[in-house]
């Protein structure tokens, strides 16, 4: 069982549960996740994406939020809400990895609003179309690619 999941809340937002035996230790990942990445496929393709480059010894873009200070390197992530000093941690890079990933699973499983026009690849279904948009922005094949999509 994930120490984290996702789910959604009656009026759409993100919504999420943490096992109580863990709650104190992840909860603020669990926020992190929820409000930073929010439901924004392009947003957690980046964080897996840093990741993976990281976990690689490679260089890794600096993440920029509005309402967060957030490093992730080899050594894992370390971030601090500007706003709520509850929401702050440090998790390793083999902590966030899996709740990032199961993040995208959980945004893959969301069913599409019916009758939206989406610009970009409309032939696919979004986590894909997703995939497609990241690569063509950042020039390379996403290194989950064959992994998790």
């Amino acid at each position: 069982m994930p120490l984290i999941t996702f789910h959604l809340s009656a009026s759409g937002g993100v919504r999420f549960d943490v096992d109580p035996t863990h709650y104190e230790r992840y909860r603020p990942l669990g926020a992190w996740v929820s409000s930073e990445v929010g439901k924004h496929f392009g947003v957690v393709l980046d964080a897996l994406a840093t990741v993976d480059d990281a976990a690689k010894g490679g260089p890794v873009e600096p993440w920029t939020s509005e309402s967060y200070d957030v490093t992730i390197d080899a050594a894992g992530i370390r971030f601090r809400n500007h706003y709520a000093d509850s929401e702050q941690g440090e998790y390793s890079l083999d902590e966030l990895r899996p709740v990032l990933e199961d993040y995208w699973r959980f945004l893959a499983a969301i069913p599409e609003t019916p009758g939206a026009y989406r610009e970009y690849s409309p032939e696919l279904p979004l986590p894909e179309a997703e995939v497609r948009l990241w690569e063509q922005v950042w020039g390379r094949t996403h290194p989950y690619r064959g992994r998790l999509f």
